[in-house]
């Protein structure tokens, strides 16, 4: 009886584990008798396999119980087992394909509504340049024409001529002569050279050939659009193209698909023989278009478009005082600073100043946009609002406290593209006192050197547009033009220096906390642009192509 407690008791006890339960089904255990008739065979009189059976994992088992050496298993469940089998195999092969795929996948951001995520590269963060591995998976492509061979028709089969007003400033016109180029191939139609329209604003009498080199365009572009400098002298009465209706086709909706012009237009040109558009402001869209449409579009404006020589020249002699003005080879930042009088006051925003600011804001505002202002009940609640949303523009100081908190040194060069700043250097005070290396290109210039370009509001504008473009690092504080094509041209040459758009929403939030420490404040001006730094990002619906060229004009390198 002891002998048989004995024997129950390490019974009890190894059956608690698994494991242990499994090994004692050894035939060596002391404990464990043979008690069958035929010794090692079955109850058929077959010989058993116990070491085959124990030579094979418990998880085996657990996941194919029906797959063994058991003629008695039908062969309906070895089918199972086969079919689950081949199921984890095709598994394994797509996670590995997937793992392999991701890392030799290009670097691209994408976008979760409004938030930008990018993959995790590991390199040591610099104030001044993109990781390496992040900038060597794109290049751009715009300059390739599928096929490589022109498609032109001759030149007495066109569908007419379209000739256009490129309004507004500089970079305005620059997107307008774009979509002019794109317009006239998808109608198959004789382009006559953009005219730069006078602005009333701008009070600026520039013509297309004071600002970009047109042999360099017309002859870039001389396979994909048919050019001509001026209006057929056949059509004797030119005048009657810049005011007769009859001339003249009008309301065309803004972002128009490319089906519209082939709908609505062409007919109107082939009837007609020279068509006028207006007005010419996005009046082309991204996403309703061919996608070699949207190439060419990059074409115009990152090769076929360029700055006469004498200013690329000066350009280029301002960069390298930015780089040398200590004396020592240094990089420099270039800040677009969007705070000027008539942004404040058209963005209806709220910012920090005097009563007597305030009321003389308020009266510019009525009397600038009497709708929009109305009684001015209601502009508070809104100016909150879209601080919130980040739609107004950073002050100079709040600027001022966003680049130190990215690392970037009291010594930083900044080269400043701005017109005159809102409140003057009282506005400017909080900046200028964190970085006192503040120049423009009227402090790098002699007035002598500038007088040439002065002839030419939109000659200044290209002098600052150029040197923001070949900067180490490009910070714009709003939106705008300049800003779009800047980011986009420094994305399509290489993304490999940075361009800050900095996110005004959640800064918005972080500056109207009281409570926030500055350590809280630098981890969260980190976090929050560490994916804002200019990589190429992945497209989306009713994406900019100006700002983000990358689907249409950039390839895998």
């Amino acid at each position: 009886m002891a002998e048989l407690r004995h024997s129950s008791s390490l019974g009890s006890r190894s059956s608690s584990s698994p494991l242990r339960a499994a090994g004692d089904e050894d035939s060596s255990s002391p404990h464990v008798h043979d008690h069958s008739p035929n010794g090692g065979d079955d109850e058929d009189g077959r010989p058993r396999h116990p070491s085959r059976d124990r030579d094979r994992p418990i998880w085996f088992h657990s996941l194919f119980p029906f797959f063994g050496d058991d003629p008695r298993v039908s062969p309906q469940k070895n089918k199972i087992s086969l079919l689950l089998i081949l199921i984890l195999a095709i598994a394994s092969l797509i996670s590995v394909y997937g793992i392999i795929n991701h890392l030799n996948a290009p670097y691209l951001c994408k976008k979760d509504g409004i938030v930008l995520n990018c993959p995790h590269v590991k390199e040591s963060p610099s104030p001044w340049e993109n990781p390496l591995s992040a900038t060597t998976s794109w290049k751009p492509c715009a300059e390739r024409r599928i096929g490589g061979i022109s498609d032109l028709p001759p030149e007495n089969e066109t569908n007419g001529y379209v000739f256009i007003h490129a309004e507004g400033g500089l970079n305005q016109q620059r997107i307008a002569i774009c979509n002019a180029v794109a317009v006239a191939k998808i109608m198959n139609a004789t382009l006559i050279l953009p005219v730069l329209k006078q602005d009333q604003i701008w009070k600026d009498t520039t013509k297309f050939e004071d600002i970009f080199d047109v042999d360099h365009f017309i002859d870039y572009l001389k396979d994909d659009v048919r050019i001509v400098r001026d209006i057929p002298d056949w059509f004797t009465d030119k005048a009657e193209l810049f005011s007769s209706i009859r001339r003249t086709v009008k309301n065309i909706p803004k972002y128009a698909a490319a089906q519209f012009y082939i709908d609505n237009v062409l007919p109107r040109i082939k009837e007609k023989k020279i068509m006028a558009l207006k007005p010419f402001v996005d009046r082309l869209g991204y996403d309703n278009v061919p996608q070699e449409i949207n190439r060419l579009r990059c074409r115009v404006n990152y090769h076929a478009l360029k700055f006469l020589p004498e200013i690329e020249q000066m350009a280029d002699s301002l960069v390298s005082r930015m780089r040398n003005r200590t004396g020592n080879p240094n990089p420099y930042m270039a800040l677009h600073l969007r705070f000027e009088k008539g942004m404040v006051g058209l963005s209806f925003c709220d910012f920090v100043g005097t009563r007597e600011e305030k009321v003389k804001m308020a009266e510019y505002r009525q009397k600038e946009w009497p709708r929009r202002f109305k009684n001015g009940s209601h502009l508070w609640q809104l100016a909150l609002q879209k601080r919130k949303e980040g739609r107004c523009p950073l002050e100079p100081g709040e600027v001022a406290v966003i680049l130190r908190a990215m690392g970037y040194p009291k010594e930083t060069q900044i080269y400043v593209a701005s017109g005159q700043v809102y409140g003057g250097q009282n506005r400017m005070a909080p900046l200028r006192n964190m970085f006192p290396n503040l120049v423009t290109k009227e402090d790098l210039a002699g007035k002598e050197e500038l007088t040439t370009f002065r002839k030419h509001v939109t000659s200044l504008a290209a002098l600052d547009f150029l040197v923001c473009l070949k900067s180490d690092v490009f910070v714009m504080t709003h939106g705008g033009n300049f800003a779009k094509l800047i980011i986009g041209a420094r994305r399509y040459m290489g993304h490999r220096q940075k361009s800050i758009k900095p996110d005004k929403g959640l800064m918005s939030k972080s500056f109207g906390d009281p409570y926030m420490g500055w350590a809280t404040f630098v981890e969260d001006v980190v976090v929050t642009h560490q994916t804002r730094t200019g990589l190429p990002e992945e497209t989306f619906p009713n994406y900019d192509l100006w700002e983000n060229p990358l689907t249409p004009c950039m390839c895998k390198a």
